[in-house]
């Protein structure tokens, strides 16, 4: 058994490691300069979290008495893919202010990294 480099080519191993942890740390930099906050649930004015966890507690109630219940499993999972929408929907993502030099850092470490990561999974010459 040979052993090869990255992507089962011939060399190449080192770049990837670098260029992995260049991609790490400027993901990890951009991220962290990422706020996420949530926005309220509303429908005709009134919070409406409530109403949508409904299909899906019903279809694990439906699920508990009978598990093999197609119209549990449909409940069930439409109410989770209701509530996975919902808050998706309602995230509000903001990118927190920064200079243009710590920005172009990030950007730099992140698209550089997956650069190298790309050029070490050809053939080294």
């Amino acid at each position: 058994m040979a052993i090869s480099g990255a992507g089962g080519t011939p060399g190449g191993i080192g770049q990837f490691l670098f260029g992995f942890a260049l991609a790490v740390v400027g993901g990890w930099l951009l991220l962290n300069q990422v706020t996420v906050m949530s926005g309220g649930w509303m429908l005709w004015g009134y919070d409406s979290f409530g109403l949508s966890l409904i299909p899906f507690i019903l279809g694990v109630g439906i699920l508990f008495f009978d598990g093999k219940s197609v119209i549990g499993w449909l409940l069930a999972t439409a109410g989770l893919l209701i509530v996975i929408v919902g808050v998706i929907a309602n995230m509000h993502i903001y990118f927190r202010p920064t200079s243009l030099f710590n920005t172009l850092l990030m950007l730099v470490l992140l698209f550089g990294g997956v650069g190298l990561i790309a050029r070490s999974l050809r053939a080294q010459a």
